[in-house]
């Protein structure tokens, strides 16, 4: 895998930009200089997140929506497969 997170990405698996073997290595949002840890979907090139509004949802029971727009850093948390082999479950010094 590529060391640079995607232009867009969105946890929606509903959404064409869903991709789960890319949220399972963690995503990183810093939103305005904030790290954001409640985006739902994010677009680096245009420049804006979407965050959820509260516990509200929409009529077909997904999350109520808002765009923010600003500048939009991301990056990975982990490291990928290499990361999640050295030192995890099942990993012991006997």
């Amino acid at each position: 895998m590529s060391d640079t997170p995607p232009d867009r990405l969105s946890v929606n698996q509903s959404s064409p930009y869903f991709d789960e073997p890319t949220l399972m290595r963690g995503i990183g949002i810093r939103f305005k200089g904030v790290q954001r840890r409640d985006v739902e979907e994010y677009c680096m090139s245009e420049g804006w997140i979407k965050v959820q509004v509260g516990k509200k949802m929409d009529r077909k029971g997904q999350p109520l929506t808002i765009t923010l727009k600003g500048p939009v850093e991301a990056w990975f948390e982990s490291g990928g497969e290499d990361a999640t082999e050295t030192g995890g479950e099942g990993a012991s010094e006997d």
